[in-house]
């Protein structure tokens, strides 16, 4: 798109610039991030102000920056720059009239879902779904930006903090198949009920057109009770004979990835998944449920499933380091059932292996918090950790004095730096390690440093 284009989609002004110069790449926000042809986005931050920055996205490549004001160097000034990104992205999706949308939305797992369908799709097409979770006003945009001329699906994660986020989020992208996962207890301070938190997710299923598909989970009573809020066609899925899209006969191999057989309405194929944790059969038979809406070949999808590898980082990446000792990587992230699953997994991975849990806070569970954490706490000896080192406030030491009291050497620390060294000196040659807790905690940097320290010795 010309800048005339842009700054008329989002009802800006181009200055310092030629308006006819065309943006022939995405929307970036951080200036490091440059690539050529690219449209700098001037937001504000916690601790600085992108538009300082706009002057050298420029130079390092970008055609111009969207800004408040004027920056010097080619830019489309709006009055609001995070209202005109969102304006562009809808923009963008208009301009593809023939692009496939999929939108993914819980609790827990949309950035797995994202993935796995990303993966699959592209069997089928040209697929954008990057890395990671950009699940917001600020993210989704983002994401849209990178289709091409011959892009095919979009896959677009959202969440919701607020009624009406998700909302906002489907009038951008317009998704003609909306995925429904779970309702917890994730964002539960925010929201204060479940109920009200299956209000906001349930906002993608009513968006949807007739022509459309909402997947929507079996097993879950609050996802199962949206199909009165679309008009699209409703596909269930889940580990129970009354889905729709269901998987049979679940099995973990050694390394700790789901093995089951995959049955839809179009027929049944076996699946083994790459990805390390029964908790993960879920995603893959959304996905499943999701793709199945543009192809009947079942053994296609099945395959695509099987192929599919971690994508986005801190979500059970797997290390073998020099020394014997398997790091566990499942720091980006944490809720209740997502705790669970990854010390199953990590049990089955162990196979009678000494455990080490580095367990991180989980956030925003309301007052649910304490009993939750003492869950953890319990599972954690249960699945045979001989070591927990619980990470964060006070919640957080719920988790080890549940696991105190369970017979495991538990104990509890402040922040990240503390646990990185208590954990690198209870670590033996042969240990399996996770590391997992909500984003907050800021684990992510002790998973990358385990599994550094192998490689250096």
């Amino acid at each position: 798109m010309t800048l005339e284009q842009i700054a008329d989609v989002v009802g800006g002004t181009v200055v310092d610039g030629d308006p006819r110069s065309q943006v022939t790449a995405a929307a970036i926000f951080d200036s490091r991030a440059v690539a050529f042809g690219s449209l700098f986005v001037a937001l504000p931050g916690a601790r600085t102000d992108g538009h300082h920055f706009a002057a050298a996205a420029v130079a390092g490549g970008a055609a111009a920056a969207l800004t408040t004001r004027p920056v010097g160097v080619p830019a489309v000034i709006v009055t609001d720059v995070r209202q005109a990104l969102g304006r562009l992205a809808a923009a963008i999706v208009d301009r593809h009239p023939h692009l496939d949308v999929v939108g993914v939305t819980g609790s827990a797992g949309k950035t797995t879902t994202k993935d796995l369908l990303g993966q699959v799709l592209a069997r089928l097409g040209p697929t954008v779904a990057p890395a990671g979770n950009r699940n917001n006003e600020i993210g989704l945009p983002q994401t849209i930006t990178q289709l091409t001329p011959e892009s095919r699906f979009l896959v677009a994660e959202m969440g919701a903090r607020h009624r009406g986020d998700i909302a906002y989020l489907c009038s951008l992208a317009h998704p003609q198949v909306g995925v429904v996962l779970n309702v917890g207890t994730a964002h539960l301070g925010e929201f204060g009920s479940r109920e009200a938190i299956a209000a906001a997710k349930g906002e993608l299923v009513e968006a949807l057109p007739s022509g459309g598909r909402a997947v929507l989970n079996a097993e879950d009573s609050l996802v199962a009770g949206m199909l009165n809020r679309t008009t699209a066609q409703v596909v269930t899925f889940g580990r129970t004979a009354r889905a729709d899209v269901a998987a049979e006969r679940v099995e973990l191999d050694d390394l700790g990835r789901p093995l089951f057989q995959l049955h839809t309405p179009h027929g049944s194929a076996p699946v083994h998944l790459q990805l390390r944790g029964e908790h993960f059969v879920p995603n893959a038979l959304a996905a499943a449920a999701a793709t199945l809406h543009y192809t009947s070949d079942i053994a296609a999808v099945a395959a695509g499933l099987s192929a599919a590898v971690p994508v986005s980082a801190g979500r059970m990446r797997v290390t073998d380091r020099p020394d014997g000792v398997t790091v566990v990587d499942d720091s980006y992230n944490a809720s209740p059932p997502a705790m669970a699953g990854a010390l199953q997994a990590v049990h089955k991975i162990a196979g009678g292996r000494r455990i080490v849990a580095v367990l991180g806070e989980m956030f925003e569970l309301g007052d649910a918090a304490t009993g939750e954490h003492m869950t953890v706490g319990e599972l954690a000896a249960d699945c045979g950790a001989a070591v927990v080192i619980a990470v964060g406030g006070p919640h957080a030491a719920l988790i080890s004095d549940a696991a105190r009291d369970r017979g495991v050497a538990a104990l509890h620390l402040p922040d990240a730096n503390a646990a990185l060294h208590v954990a690198q000196q209870a670590l033996r040659p042969g240990d399996v390690v996770l590391v997992k807790g909500s984003n907050g905690v800021g684990l992510q940097p002790v998973a990358t440093a385990i599994a550094a320290a192998g490689r250096l010795s």
